[in-house]
């Protein structure tokens, strides 16, 4: 008995849980997917020559096929931005209609690991968590089969640490339910 106790007060780091989200794709890192994406040349790269890199949707997963009207969603999401406002191939994507469509890449190696005093974890009263990894996205704009626009963001290394403290512990879930009960009776 006693035993057990020092292990769950004492934070046995084998006992958390620990999360894994990975995007499967071609490339192992944001370097690797950073590289391949730098090999893609507007108004050089063929359709045909991303599929060799590994920008296939028939092949590689978790590449999306995107419409001219999806392009317009992600360029003009309001009124406020016109097609003068867009970069040239951009417009030309748009007013190109069915000839033009775009691949989008979200890819993502994340990892997520609680850790501290384990017994106030189990019982919702102390929770720390720690993700780590990266995170890629890209999206290459195609009109009749010739790449002629390509963007891409990420961040490289993602480390965040959340701190979640609910002094009653699980009674604080009990306090949210009674308020949501009472809110209805009402």
């Amino acid at each position: 008995m006693l035993g057990s106790l020092v292990l769950l007060t004492g934070g046995c780091a084998a006992l958390f849980p620990a999360t894994t989200t990975r995007t499967q794709s071609p490339w192992e890192s944001f370097v690797e997917a950073e590289a391949a994406f730098e090999r893609i040349r507007p108004n050089q790269t063929r359709i045909q020559q991303l599929k060799e890199m590994g920008f296939d949707p028939s092949t590689s997963p978790n590449v999306k096929i995107l419409t001219y009207l999806d392009i317009i969603e992600r360029f003009m999401p309001n009124q406020a931005i016109t097609k003068e406002d867009l970069h040239p191939a951009v417009r030309g994507c748009i007013e190109a209609k069915e000839k033009s469509h775009a691949y989008e890449l979200e890819l993502a190696d994340l990892r997520s690991k609680r850790h501290g005093n384990l017994l106030l974890d189990a019982l919702g009263f102390r929770r720390r968590t720690h993700e780590t990894g990266w995170q890629f996205k890209a999206l290459i704009l195609m009109n009749d089969g010739l790449v002629v626009y390509k963007l891409s963001s990420g961040q490289p290394m993602v480390s965040r640490f959340e701190r979640r403290d609910k002094p009653l512990g699980p009674l604080q879930e009990l306090e949210d339910v009674v308020k949501k009960g009472i809110d209805a009776a009402k």
